[in-house]
């Protein structure tokens, strides 16, 4: 009994070392936890995946082995972009204005540069969207950019993409129904035909709440309702393009009706209605960009629609679009809002935390705390400057980029599109890496 107990200890110490030398520690760095205050000489400690402790680099206990010195750099969660078109996927086609039944995730190439570029940007999680050309162009997906992902299925935030809600539900208004058939042409026959669709989806619930389980009494299989009940249950947000202000009132007026989560995107003219938001509790996901040209329905987009929705009150993101703004100039969204009177703190939390909260997302990323998932950047210095460097993205614990190495800075420093043959190309030429 002696010797068995004397056997337990040894083999828990053993297993308890083993764990501990598997711990990476980051210590020294400025550390933004975005859920707390930021902390000077911070640390972050990760073991199989996970963070296990964000604080005071004083305040960590003794026994860690892999010890990694940031001093002078700056850590932050990875960012979360809600709003972008990477993957090279593709969305509804022209044959109707609705497709609730299309997943973006069956036409994304997960071996698409685009990913590599979002990685070198500090991105870790993405809301990819099917296109915009639609009133509902269909399902979205929320991926993580994991280390060595082939297929699909390895990015996913779901266990099953048959039985799971993968994504939200991609909508959108204003100019883009103003088209030819089969497309509304007017903005108040676009109402029209989402409140049928949904009215629709209502009758297609209470067929199968009547049936009461009997299998004879069931209403045939239709996918496109299936999503749409999925958004009626609570269980799938609406991410919803809008920009006008008249227009960003019908979205709030069509989730009142039907009392589906939204989310707001672009938001061009959110200024002009804030508190209209404010009072509906609805999040804005917004985007910045640096030079005009567009719809012109996005002409009042103004840089201080963040300070301004901040003040009244709204959860306030910020998003790419990509290929609107690149995916590496993210960090940049975060600056022109601050620019233009966002607070500091804030602006960190729409690249971050306030993103992964739109997309339901938040008790796994977003935040440095114990328990989430170790996504996280290392920068070379203040977050928000033009001259800081991503230097380093990890998710789940795996390092994804790191500038120092030639094949991930490429990804960084390329042109627009980045090729493996035209930059093996350029090095046998002697050309700049």
């Amino acid at each position: 009994m002696i010797l068995r107990t004397i056997f337990s200890i040894l083999l828990l110490a053993s297993i308890n070392a083993n764990a501990q030398k598997e711990a990476a520690v980051f210590i020294n760095a400025k550390v933004f936890p975005v859920n707390a205050e930021p902390i000077e000489n911070g640390a972050l400690v990760i073991q199989n995946g996970k963070i296990i402790f964000v604080g005071k680099a004083d305040e960590l206990k003794g026994g860690f082995e892999n010890i990694i010195d940031v001093s002078g750099k700056v850590i932050l969660p990875g960012l979360v972009d809600t709003h972008s078109h990477i993957g090279e996927g593709d969305g509804g086609d022209r044959s109707s204005t609705t497709h609730p039944d299309v997943r973006i995730l069956d036409a994304i190439d997960p071996n698409s540069d685009t990913f590599k570029k979002a990685i070198a940007g500090g991105i870790t999680t993405v809301n990819v969207m099917p296109g915009s050309g639609h009133l509902m162009s269909g399902q979205t997906v929320y991926l993580k950019l994991r280390k060595d992902s082939k297929v699909i299925e390895d990015m996913l935030f779901c266990e099953d993409p048959l039985n799971d809600i993968c994504g939200g539900l991609k909508m959108a208004n204003g100019t883009n129904s103003l088209r030819e058939p089969p497309f509304t042409g007017t903005r108040g026959k676009s109402a029209a035909v989402i409140r049928q669709l949904f009215i629709k989806a209502v009758e297609y619930k209470s067929q199968i709440d009547r049936a009461a389980g009997d299998h004879e009494k069931m209403p045939a299989r239709n996918i496109e309702m299936e999503a749409l009940l999925e958004v009626l249950d609570g269980r799938r947000i609406v991410q919803h393009h809008t920009h006008r202000a008249d227009d960003i009132i019908t979205v709030i007026r069509l989730s009142k009706e039907f009392g589906f989560k939204v989310v707001l995107h672009h938001v061009s003219e959110g200024w002009k209605v804030a508190e209209e938001i404010a009072e509906a509790n609805v999040p804005c996901s917004i985007i910045m960009i640096d030079s005009p040209g567009g719809k012109l329905e996005a002409v009042n987009l103004i840089y201080k629609t963040g300070a301004v929705l901040e003040e009244a009150g709204v959860d306030v993101a910020y998003h790419t679009d990509d290929g609107i703004t690149d995916s590496r100039f993210f960090l940049r969204s975060a600056a022109f809002g601050v620019r233009a009177g966002m607070s500091y703190n804030k602006s960190i939390e729409a690249l971050t935390l306030a993103g992964a909260r739109m997309l339901g997302l938040e008790n796994r990323v977003g935040s440095l705390e114990t328990g989430k998932d170790a996504d996280f950047i290392i920068l070379s210095g203040d977050p928000l400057s033009l001259y800081t460097r991503v230097e380093q993205t990890w998710v789940e614990g795996e390092k994804v980029f790191d500038f120092n190495d030639p094949e991930s800075r490429k990804y960084s420093l390329g042109g627009y599109e980045v090729y493996r043959g035209d930059y093996q190309y350029l090095h046998n030429c002697g050309g700049e890496e």
